[in-house]
């Protein structure tokens, strides 16, 4: 059966590893990267064509993809007359795998629309590395029939894949686990800082919490920096983890509600960026607290 020809927009970490993941299963793919040419230059290495502007890649393809840092990144590459929109042919189903608003989400979902397409949302959950191995979770929404059409490519991308309803569902979800996996994180990271401030020491604590039921995941991520000295476990950036939950709670506010947890969270992330620690790794936040304690 003939693969579908994808478009694919945003060669990041993340993007570049999915681009590689459609070229091993042999799918023909258009590309359009950013400032960094890294993943451009070793998809085009490997066959891929490079469009000029989002509008071609949308004209060469049947299904667009795009990854991208922000909504206001994903609006610029969809919308005007070098955009997504302007080349959609009849059919064509566009999904963006990044994480964004899901009032964004559900405007361009409806000019995709009204252009003969559908918009879906997929934000992914895992890491570049589980993107080479097609592991990644995918959590999708919108028309379920678009949706349908193209889960045997998501397939090849993703692990689990879902079907979550309608359009924004999957940004709404992705927005709300980051909120709590952010705010765990910082929690934890805090609890490090202030084991050192009370003179007690950190893998004591960890083994006396992680025997009950706080144990998870995400704080066997940030023992791996404050215990073990490892931060890439958990490789996602402060500035991009202050950027999800700042869009969490720009959802409550455009939900008519005022988030109460998300405000500490934020608070710590925008203060570690403000600071310049921005490209840092999550599980640094220890750091910060640390610095702030004085220690």
């Amino acid at each position: 059966m003939t693969k579908p020809a994808i478009g694919f927009i945003g060669l990041g970490l993340m993007g570049g590893a999915m681009v590689g993941r459609l070229q091993d299963k042999r799918y023909d793919v258009t590309v359009l990267g950013n400032r960094d040419r890294t993943y451009v230059d070793q998809a085009v290495g490997r066959g891929a064509t490079e469009a000029e502007n989002a509008k071609s890649v949308a004209e060469a393809s049947e299904i667009v993809m795009l990854c991208m840092g922000t909504s206001e990144q994903v609006e610029s590459r969809m919308l005007g007359e070098d955009g997504v929109i302007a080349g959609l042919k009849p059919g064509t189903v566009v999904i963006d795998f990044g994480t964004s608003l899901p009032g964004s989400t559900q405007m361009l979902a409806e000019k995709v629309a009204a252009a003969g397409g559908q918009y879906l949302d997929g934000p992914l959950g895992r890491t570049p590395s589980h993107a080479k191995d097609g592991k990644l979770n995918i959590m999708g929404a919108g028309d379920r029939a678009a949706f349908d059409s193209i889960t045997p490519v998501l397939n090849d991308l993703g692990e689990n894949v879902f079907h979550l309803g309608a359009s924004g569902a999957g940004h709404t979800i992705k927005l709300i686990n980051n909120f709590f996996a952010m705010t765990t994180a910082n929690a934890m990271s805090e609890a490090f800082a202030m084991a050192d401030v009370a003179g007690v020491d950190r893998e004591q604590l960890y083994n006396v919490m992680s025997a009950g039921p706080l144990a998870s995941g995400m704080m066997d991520f940030v023992k791996a920096y404050g215990v073990d000295g490892n931060a890439q476990m958990l490789a996602f950036a402060v500035k991009n983890a202050a950027k999800d939950v700042g869009y969490y709670t720009q959802m409550a506010k455009d939900a008519g509600v005022d988030s109460i947890m998300s405000k500490c969270a934020l608070a710590a992330l925008n203060g570690a960026v403000e600071e310049g620690r921005g490209d840092t790794l999550v599980a640094e936040q220890i750091d910060y607290f640390s610095a702030k304690f004085g220690k």
